[in-house]
């Protein structure tokens, strides 16, 4: 590849998925390491183990779906690029690369920070999502703009795909919309939050920080109108009648389609997961991830309080 080919690559019209190390592999030994140890026994092992293969992480199976959406487009026109941003430093980098190239995963763009926060470089990157394993990072990454999550610890056996498709699920309230609404029932309860709903049902709710990202799959998806779409996306939520009504008329306005919708009226949501088979799952609270981490992989989109 020369040197004009390499400066004319346009990363704008893609979807950009920038994923740490640890969110895409299983780092868990090794991230015990640098917490007992610090950091120099940490470059030191990553060293001496360079050539030791790395298990999947709960990242792993988003990224390898989703890198499979590139086979129906043309080389020039495919439409997911995944980043490596990691914490690592180069030196300790070829066990990351190494690992990618075992796994056949077309990644071949990647940052690496010397223990420096990632999130600054996101915007340098055109990034549509980020994946990490750090709070701060995912933190200062929602409060940039960028669509985030932190990848929690996951069993093994949900880190591999179920099949091609892409299956994304994703909370509501402080997710694809904006925690006004939530904020109202949490401060005020149910009652007050379904008034404010129904006095407010024709009043679009405003975006959250994963709207971006849901409207970039949307463009994606438009491209499969006469065929299955590689990427299906599921709205799993605790609001119920009457107070779902705000929402469908929402992603109306919003002109983007949501596969499947469930208003569960508080009920539990992982089943649910299950039997979507999400590849993903966003939210922002504790008590539905504890569940959804038992059956499909699961990122929490944490708001600095």
């Amino acid at each position: 590849m020369d040197k004009g080919t390499l400066m004319s690559y346009n990363l704008t019209n893609k979807l950009v998925v920038a994923v740490s190390s640890r969110a895409l592999f299983d780092l868990e030994t090794e991230n015990k390491v640098f917490e007992e140890e610090g950091l120099d026994a940490y470059y030191k092992y990553q060293l001496a183990n360079e050539n030791e293969p790395l298990q999947k992480g709960t990242g792993y199976r988003l990224i390898e779906n989703l890198l499979k959406i590139n086979q129906y487009f043309s080389d020039e026109e495919k439409q997911v690029e995944v980043i490596i941003l990691s914490k690592n430093n180069a030196g300790t980098s070829l066990r990351i690369t190494h690992a990618i190239d075992a796994h056949h995963l077309d990644i071949v763009r990647s940052g690496w920070t010397s223990g420096n926060d990632t999130s600054s470089y996101l915007k340098a990157f055109k990034v549509d999502l980020f994946l990490s394993a750090n709070d701060n990072d995912v933190i200062n990454a929602i409060q940039n703009g960028v669509p985030a999550g932190k990848i929690l610890p996951s069993h093994q056996e949900v880190h591999h795909s179920r099949g091609d498709q892409v299956r994304i699920a994703f909370d509501g309230d402080a997710v694809l919309f904006s925690e006004a609404s939530e904020l109202i029932y949490k401060e005020q309860g149910l009652e007050a939050f379904i008034k404010y709903e129904q006095d407010n049902k024709d009043n679009p709710l405003d975006k959250g920080v994963f709207a971006k990202f849901l409207l970039t799959i949307a463009h994606i998806q438009n491209k499969f109108k006469d065929q299955e779409s590689p990427i299906r996306t599921a709205l799993v939520t605790a609001r119920s009648a009457p107070t779902h009504e705000r929402v469908i008329k929402t992603l109306n306005v919003w002109n983007v389609r949501i596969d499947e919708a469930f208003f569960l009226g508080g009920s539990e949501k992982y089943e649910i997961l299950e039997a979507f088979g999400a590849d993903i799952f966003f939210d922002d609270q504790d008590r539905h991830l504890d569940l959804s981490v038992t059956v499909v992989p699961s990122a929490k989109v944490i708001h600095k309080s």
